[in-house]
């Protein structure tokens, strides 16, 4: 069964990443630590946000380790906010692109959105590469996948163009040229990318659950269905499973996600309050049947273990 994972002080973890310690073997969980208590005007409490981190050996019980310093370029000193970090490995060191908003808006529109670049050698001290030149200055959510023609592609929202899902090109972790659109349709967030079963997956957050897409070469996709859009059995899991991240272990997967517990079936985030803001991350397990993506939240999850899984397109 489902159940929350970790103690986040501020009761608002969202955007899970979750990457394997090349130095410890442990397993580091990176999210935006929202701050669902403040009382600033507007939706000045999903923004502000700091990268909390969390560790685990075994995927299932995690310790709170504190947030992420160091992570605003230079003459930008803040506070600023921090959403949705995607943490990878390259087999040398790790990079994180991290969706970068300055200041603390109290709307969600009128000031600009952009991922940010940076590298660690312990995932514990950050170095900034610079700014993503993208297809526009109001793009979140990135995810970064090594398709089948050897290239890294970065699907990202792309915020001024419906919400939908685009895809940047590199040959090299740094320089990225834009390819556009690869995820029409309904507007979404929170692109998310791995092999799985023999297939490419990606899932995208559709705020009822995740649109499934499958691909022989991470390039072309058709869609499947939903997953994560019916309620578990943990009497905190009965909402929506929302911004997910998937760990590949062998023929199985295991995906982490954010629910809001407390949640009243809104989207109007802005007009929350109280408990109604509190968020919690969960686990559930994935695997391909048939060609098609199954997930289940409340059967036994795969324990990660200290081990390196299988690696998946991703480098995590």
């Amino acid at each position: 069964m489902s159940a929350p994972l970790l103690a986040d002080p501020l009761g608002g973890p969202t955007d899970p990443s979750v990457i394997r310690n090349e130095q410890t073997g442990q397993w580091w969980m990176f999210y935006t630590q929202r701050r669902p208590a403040d009382s600033g005007a507007g939706v000045e409490w999903v923004h502000g946000s700091r990268i909390g981190t969390a560790v685990s050996d075994d995927g299932a019980r995690w310790l709170y380790r504190g947030v992420v310093d160091g992570l605003d370029p230079a003459g930008e000193p803040g506070p600023n906010t921090h959403w949705a970090p995607e943490v990878a490995w390259d087999g040398t060191r790790y990079h994180m692109y991290l969706t970068w908003i300055r200041g603390v808006p109290s709307t969600w529109a009128g000031h600009e959105r952009r991922i940010v670049h940076l590298v660690s050698d312990d995932l514990e001290h950050w170095k900034h590469r610079g700014f993503l030149e993208l297809s526009s200055n109001y793009v979140i959510d990135a995810a970064i996948a090594r398709t089948a023609d050897g290239l890294l592609r970065l699907c990202y929202k792309e915020e001024a163009e419906a919400s939908t899902t685009y895809a940047a090109v590199s040959p090299d972790w740094d320089n990225w040229s834009v390819e556009g659109q690869v995820i029409g349709g309904a507007p979404h967030e929170g692109p998310n990318v791995f092999e799985l079963g023999g297939f490419f997956w990606m899932i995208v957050d559709e705020w009822r659950g995740q649109r499934v897409y499958r691909s022989d070469d991470g390039l072309s996709w058709s869609v499947q269905g939903l997953i994560l859009d019916s309620a578990g059995v943990h009497p905190e899991d009965r909402q929506v499973g929302r911004h997910a991240d998937v760990v590949v272990c062998g023929v199985e997967a295991v995906a982490f996600y954010f629910t809001h517990p407390e949640w009243d079936g809104s989207n109007d985030v802005e007009l929350q309050a109280g408990a109604l803001r509190r968020s919690e991350v969960h686990r559930a397990r994935l695997w391909v049947a048939a060609g098609v993506l199954l997930c289940d939240r409340d059967a036994p999850v795969i324990a990660l273990g200290r081990r390196m899984p299988e690696r998946n397109m991703r480098d995590k």
